[in-house]
């Protein structure tokens, strides 16, 4: 059961990293994350805590925000 969690996590994942590239320019709030993806805003920060521990996303702080960019891409 844990690989099949794991699995979908991953393509959590993927799907994450796909919207990020694509809006590489100016990065995403959480926000803007769920209504482009169409998933849950849980799955979305599961997602993103994954991808800060792996260090392949950079988090800068806009106000109350939090603004996501891929690691390379955060100017």
């Amino acid at each position: 059961m844990q690989d099949v969690e794991d699995k979908m996590g991953d393509d959590i994942v993927n799907i994450v990293v796909e919207i990020l590239k694509k809006n590489s320019q100016n990065g995403l709030t959480i926000t803007e994350l769920v209504s482009l993806s169409k998933l849950s805003r849980s799955a979305i920060r599961t997602a993103l805590a994954k991808l800060e521990g792996a260090k392949n996303v950079y988090v800068r702080q806009v106000g109350m925000a939090k603004v996501y960019f891929l690691m390379g891409d955060a100017k």
